[in-house]
Formats: C-alpha cells, sequence, structure tokens
C-alpha cells in the first residue's frame, strides 16, 4: 500500500475534492482513490494480509463449528471451569484495554487538553472497537446471540452484577458510537450531521466517564460472588478498585502501542499534526501510566495487608503472583521514569507494550490460572486459542480499514 500511495497523485484523500476540484466518489473514497486494479494489487502485495488469511482460513470453520455443535466441541469448558480465554482474554482483558476512549476523551474535552487531540481520535476509536470485540468474545461464550434482548429486556436481573455491567457496555458502546461518528460524517460529507454530534460531546463523554467507571469496576466486583476460588493473592475486597485503576494504566498504555505501530506502518495515512507531536504527547502518557502503576501496586499490597496474606508471598503462587507485579507494575514504573528523565521513546514505547502484557497477564490469571486453585488446573483447548486469534484478527482488519479511510490520524480538509 505504501509503494502505491507514493507513487499516486491523488493519494491520501483528505478532503471531498480532487486537485482537479471534482469530488472524489464514495466508490473512490473506498478504494483511497485507486484504480480497482491498482487496489486489489495492494491488497495481494501486503504480507500481512496474506498471515490475516491463513488465520481466517484455520478459524472461521471452528467458529461455525462452536454454533453448530456446541461449546464443547472448542473449549474445555466445565462446571469447575466454566471461563475460558473467551472471556478471560476476550471480555476481562479487551475491556481494560478498550479504557483508552474515556481516558482521552476526558483530557480533551473535561480538562481542555487539546494538544492532546491529535491523538483523541485513535484512543476513542480504539476504547469502541475494543468494547464491540469484547460484546462479540462474550456472545461467542454465550452461544445463540439472538437470545440477547430476552436478559437484556424481558428477564431483568437488577441484582446481579453481570446484568448491570451488560447494560453498562451496551450503553456506553452507543455513547462511544456517538463519540467517533464525526470523523464518519466529515469523510462521508454529512456535516450537518457532524455538528450535531458536536453539540453533545460535553455531556457523551460525561456519560462515558460514569458508564466506563462503573462497568470497570463492576467486572472486578463480580468476582466478589466467589472469594473461596480465587487465590487470595489474586482476590480483595478490593477488587473493583484494583480492576479500575489498572484499567487506566493499561487504557492509556494501548495508546502508545497502537500510535508506535500507526507510525511505524502507517505514516502514509498520517498527518504533521500526528507525527510531529506524536513523541511529546507519548512521554505525557507514560507519565500518567508510571502513577498510575504506582498507585496500583499499593493498593494491591494494601489489600494483601488488609486481608493478612502475606504468608502466601513465600509459595510457589507467591512467587507467580511477584512475577506478575514485575511485569504490570515494578518493572514498567523504574521504566518509565528512565525513559521519560532521558527522553527515550524506544524504552517508552518497549514499556508500554510491557504494561499491556503485564495486564493480560493480570486478568487470564484472575479469571482463569488462579481461578479454583485449589483444584486441578485446567489448560484451554487449542482450538478456543484459534478462535480467539480469529476474532482478534477480525478486529485488527477492521481497525486497519477505519485508519486507512476516516479522518482519525489526519484532519479532514475543507468544510468542517
Amino acid at each position: 500500500m505504501k509503494h502505491i500511495v507514493n507513487s499516486h497523485s491523488y493519494l491520501p484523500i483528505i478532503s471531498h475534492n480532487k486537485t482537479d476540484e471534482k469530488e472524489w466518489t464514495f466508490k473512490e473514497k473506498m478504494m483511497l482513490g485507486l484504480l480497482p486494479k491498482e487496489y486489489f494489487l495492494s491488497v495481494l502485495k501486503n504480507r500481512f494480509n496474506w498471515i490475516f488469511l491463513l488465520i481466517l482460513i484455520i478459524g472461521i470453520p471452528l467458529i461455525i463449528q462452536r454454533y453448530v455443535v456446541g461449546l464443547g466441541a472448542v473449549t474445555h469448558s466445565s462446571n469447575d471451569y466454566p471461563w475460558g480465554l473467551f472471556l478471560a482474554f476476550g471480555l476481562f482483558t479487551m475491556v481494560p484495554l478498550s479504557a483508552s476512549g474515556f481516558l482521552l476523551g476526558t483530557t480533551v474535552e473535561i480538562f481542555g487538553r487539546h494538544d492532546y487531540h491529535p491523538i483523541e481520535r485513535l484512543a476513542l476509536l480504539g476504547g469502541l472497537l475494543g468494547y464491540l470485540f469484547a460484546v462479540i468474545y462474550l456472545l461467542l461464550d454465550l452461544g445463540i446471540p439472538w437470545h440477547l434482548p430476552y436478559p437484556m429486556f424481558v428477564s431483568l436481573g437488577p441484582a446481579a452484577v453481570l446484568f448491570l455491567v451488560a447494560w453498562h457496555v451496551a450503553t456506553y458502546l452507543s455513547v462511544q458510537i456517538a463519540e467517533v461518528s464525526p470523523a464518519f460524517f466529515e469523510w462521508i460529507g454529512w456535516l450537518k450531521a457532524k455538528a450535531f454530534v458536536r453539540k453533545w460531546i460535553l455531556g457523551l463523554t460525561i456519560s462515558g466517564i460514569i458508564l466506563s467507571t462503573l462497568h470497570q469496576g463492576a467486572l472486578g466486583a463480580l468476582f466478589t460472588y466467589a472469594p473461596a476460588k480465587i487465590h487470595p493473592l489474586w482476590y480483595s475486597t478490593f477488587q473493583w478498585w484494583h480492576f479500575f485503576v489498572s484499567s487506566i494504566a493499561a487504557g492509556l498504555a494501548m495508546v502508545i502501542v497502537v500510535s508506535t505501530l500507526v507510525k511505524k506502518f502507517m505514516a502514509w495515512r498520517c498527518d504533521h499534526e500526528f507525527l510531529d507531536n506524536l513523541d511529546r504527547l507519548t512521554i505525557g502518557l507514560a507519565r500518567g501510566i508510571s502513577l498510575t502503576l504506582i498507585t496500583y501496586v499499593v493498593i494491591k499490597f494494601i489489600g494483601i495487608a488488609h486481608d493478612n496474606e502475606w504468608a502466601y508471598l513465600s509459595t510457589g503462587w507467591g512467587h507467580y503472583f511477584i512475577l506478575e507485579m514485575s511485569i504490570f507494575g515494578f518493572i514498567p514504573m523504574v521504566l518509565f521514569g528512565i525513559g521519560i528523565k532521558n527522553t527515550n521513546m524506544t524504552l517508552i514505547r518497549f514499556t508500554a507494550f510491557l504494561t499491556v502484557i503485564g495486564l493480560a497477564m493480570n486478568r487470564i490469571n484472575t479469571t482463569l490460572v488462579a481461578f479454583n486453585w485449589k483444584l486441578y488446573q485446567e489448560v484451554p483447548h487449542w482450538k478456543e486459542f484459534v478462535i480467539s486469534m480469529t476474532i482478534f484478527t477480525i478486529y485488527i482488519i477492521v481497525y486497519r480499514f477505519i485508519l486507512y479511510r476516516f479522518p482519525i490520524l489526519y484532519s479532514w480538509k475543507g468544510e468542517k
């Protein structure tokens, strides 16, 4: 794609009009200003597309098998281990990594830090797609998604934490669609629709803060229903605080990770405002992450002290817990401090990747590894790994499709 972009006089598309003042058609916008032959040639030349195709060829039949035969055909789920990777990774990991939307929205729209505007839409889009695919993972685990309206609207369970989380996520998805919609309206040319949404952006941002805070914490509170099943080092009466604070660090780190990948593989689609300010904004995000990680480590050990679980730290489980806290706590705090002091962007970006891995490790440990720790350890079915990878591949494809076209990484020229 990059080679063709550099050789084509019309690319990249950043306004409704071509250089000859004629308007781009919808088809031309979808094809990125290329002729059909040029576009499909660029698709074939992209080596990542072949990797994605291989994953989809293997994974989609397994997804069909899951819905036709049942969950037992592709997972090791049982009464002892009802949750597998679909929830451990797809829901409990994707949701905190998608906290970027409400964090950057709050930074720009509430606190008035408009200098973070170049990465605001990228964060909002990451939040929207992360939540959307978390729901897809959930529906993959539950099955019969066409029955979803029944527990949501008919047989209500307001006393259940999971019911509240479901409504929080569903409502927040609507808010995020509205927050991201101005980029689509600019691209398609619906300026009145964009102006209407912009009038409500402050209210939407406040709603996003409330809803995201509630369900990020509620995912942690969900484990208070089964305190005896989770290893004491991964369970605390402060569980909802642990989940909420860690989601802030993970959401900010995810913005750094995605922006790093965008700069590496999609620089042609970024404008100068994005590229010229990215390092400065990345340092600002790193400061926020390091302070949040300090808070997270402190409240984690406050929880251990409150419940007097110090003895477990000398066991094998305790050593594994310290490893997790090192990856998602001690090491990132030190590396971020060094990177910020020396303006070492490579170190900061590496540490952001490490932080994301640490968050995923924490959520999978809490929901899968340390769950029912007194019993046997269940290893997910290989098909579960493949299906999870397949859904995540579709997530990347959709993410890339939108970034290629909509004004997320660049400012739309012309009418505002």
